[in-house]
């Protein structure tokens, strides 16, 4: 196993680091809609959180070496269905063509007041 670790302006709080690689997967930590480079504050809508959340997302993969091309299954937790379209458009436009496995999973309240968590897992691709 490896950890995949980012350079950020925030600091971890949790026992977890943001993705591992093990037997030929990346396996990315629950990316909420936080700004690693910057260290702002998440936005306030819930289109401009799921881009945050997904920018982070494809930040760890690319530290592990793949791009969002490999994801092959994502889980997607929001506060609320009534966020799923929205989610879904700003997700749709992110991946493009390639379409991943996915579930989405209503909860209730995310950590620190987010909308929107997201976690992927990708292949490294072995050509």
């Amino acid at each position: 196993m490896k950890k995949i670790i980012l350079e950020s302006k925030l600091v971890n709080k949790g026992h977890y680091v943001p993705g591992m690689i093990s037997n030929g997967m990346v396996f990315v930590s629950g990316q909420l809609p936080v700004h690693h480079e910057t260290g702002a504050p998440m936005a306030e809508t819930i289109e401009e959180q799921t881009l945050d959340a997904l920018h982070n997302v494809e930040l760890v993969l690319k530290a592990a070496g793949v791009t969002k091309n490999d994801v092959v299954l994502c889980r997607v937790y929001i506060p609320s269905v009534e966020y799923w379209d929205t989610v879904n458009t700003k997700y749709g436009e992110f991946f493009g063509e390639h379409k991943p496995a996915r579930v989405v999973v209503p909860t209730r309240e995310l950590h620190n007041g987010a909308m929107i968590e997201i976690e992927a897992v990708a292949e490294i691709n072995k050509d």
